[in-house]
């Protein structure tokens, strides 16, 4: 870091430009520097500076047409902050950016600095994270590992997270949490906590009490921002976030008794609302990706809004008990009008939950579909049927790849007993789909799909109201 007490310093505006020996451009280079990188300046020689690099603790000559000579005196701040609002805006200058602002955080008296400098470093720090999570080769490469390496210098570092074998960078917040700290204009603050809140930036490596609190305090920050004077775009982006984060808390709260029975209805409901709150004459298409990770966020957890026993009556008594198994198991009974709980036509066990007024029987009363949801992001679909042998039970899960996003759910029966309708959303390899599907009863393959209910003519004819009702798959 550059002494406090410096009152001019040069930045350097090019990238890979060499930090010599000698004011020459024969003479040995001392180091690589990029652009960001500031300088103590020490005197001049020609079309040099003699300078001094306290990140690497060398000094040596830099040519001055690579760098950009700035005052750091009160009142040429000004001057500073309208670098750093140009700069803010420009794709590839994040470096140079944030280190502009560094030198306005330093020159300004601090009576003067509020949320606006911050909330130019929390943008400029997401998307140099948002580049470099994208990854480049080559020298682009190279570049790009050096802006993240100068930027840290600020103390913009960013954060790595691993899931499925995929790194995701991010920004490390404290800028953003220091624009909701200070006066700051409202799409500044809500810019702020949409950055904060990214579903893609919770660590997945937090204990669930962690994650239960982290997901509180996303919730709490969300809740503050006022929407009044908000334009819609921004109004419908908070309302995706939200939706996503309350419909984590449902499952969440779901799973943790001293929560009340109450508590995961009301977030699965409140999680409904923000998604219903969305204006779609305003939805960008830039945003459709986002609108559709919500919406299948919402529709993973969205039978924890509905009461917890069976809605409709099910055919010849058939259906569903739960009881406790081992400490956060629970156990599902298949039962009907002879078999009872204690003696139960099929048991089995899961560590998911199990949402029991998802249950559907077949008209023929030989077929019985479940949902099940082992993630807050990932809900299965059991399918209990009898044969020959007895009864059996399957999973369908929404995608046959790592669970992540996605849910798959019973929308009606097909007369004829051979086939039932399923709705799936899925997030696989980075796209989105939406299918509603006919499903053999036989093989739990999928007959044929289609991405309208009403281009599928089986569909059309024998969706479920219920279904149809709750769903969040039409929209």
């Amino acid at each position: 870091m550059l002494a406090t007490a410096l009152t001019v310093i040069a930045i350097v505006t090019q990238d890979q430009s060499a930090l010599r020996a000698a004011p020459k451009d024969s003479a040995a280079q001392q180091a690589v520097l990029w652009q960001g990188d500031s300088l103590e300046i020490r005197g001049e020689k020609g079309d040099f500076l003699q300078v001094y690099d306290h990140r690497r603790e060398r000094a040596g000559y830099i040519k001055a047409s690579q760098v950009r000579v700035q005052s750091m005196k009160q009142e040429d701040a000004p001057e500073l902050l309208s670098i750093v609002r140009f700069l803010k805006d420009s794709p590839g200058s994040e470096a140079l950016g944030i280190s502009y602002a560094a030198a306005y955080l330093r020159a300004a008296p601090a009576a003067s600095i509020n949320g606006e400098v911050f909330a130019a470093l929390g943008a400029m720090s997401d998307r140099l994270a948002a580049r470099a999570t994208a990854g480049r080769s080559g020298k682009a490469g190279e570049i790009l590992a050096a802006h993240v390496e100068v930027a840290a210098t600020y103390g913009m570092t960013l954060v790595s997270h691993e899931q499925d074998g995929q790194v995701q960078l991010c920004s490390n917040g404290e800028a953003q949490r220091r624009v909701l700290a200070l006066p700051a204009s409202d799409i500044e603050q809500a810019l702020a906590v949409l950055s904060l809140t990214r579903h893609e930036c919770v660590s997945p490596k937090l204990t669930p009490l962690e994650r239960y609190a982290h997901d509180n305090w996303r919730a709490e920050t969300l809740d503050r921002v006022a929407l009044g004077k908000l334009p819609e775009v921004l109004k419908n982006r908070l309302h995706l976030r939200k939706a996503g984060v309350w419909a984590s808390l449902a499952y969440q709260r779901a799973r943790r008794p001293e929560a009340g029975a109450g508590a995961a209805r009301d977030a699965a409901a409140r999680a409904i609302d923000e998604l219903a709150a969305i204006n779609p004459s305003e939805l960008m298409e830039s945003d459709a990706a986002i609108y559709s990770d919500a919406a299948i966020r919402v529709g993973a957890s969205r039978w924890a809004a509905e009461p917890g026993t069976p809605q409709p009556p099910l055919a010849a008594g058939l259906g569903v008990k739960v009881s406790a198994g081992q400490p956060g198991e629970t156990c599902v009974h298949l039962v009907d009008a002879r078999h009872d709980e204690k003696h139960p036509l099929l048991s089995r066990c899961t560590w998911g939950l199990v949402w029991p007024a998802s249950a559907a029987a077949s008209p023929q009363g030989d077929t019985l579909t479940l949902a099940v949801q082992p993630l807050d992001t990932w809900r299965e679909m059991w399918v209990f049927r009898k044969g020959p042998e007895g009864w059996t039970v399957d999973v369908l899960p929404p995608a046959l790849d790592n669970p992540h996003l996605g849910y798959v759910e019973f929308a009606g029966w097909v007369p004829g007993g051979k086939q039932m309708l399923a709705a799936r959303e899925v997030r696989s390899d980075n796209r989105y789909r939406t299918t509603f599907e006919t499903v053999n009863l036989q093989t739990l393959a999928t007959d044929r799909q289609a991405d309208k209910p009403s281009s599928l003519t089986p569909f059309y004819r024998w969706q479920s109201p219920l279904w149809k009702a709750g769903t969040v798959a039409v929209r």
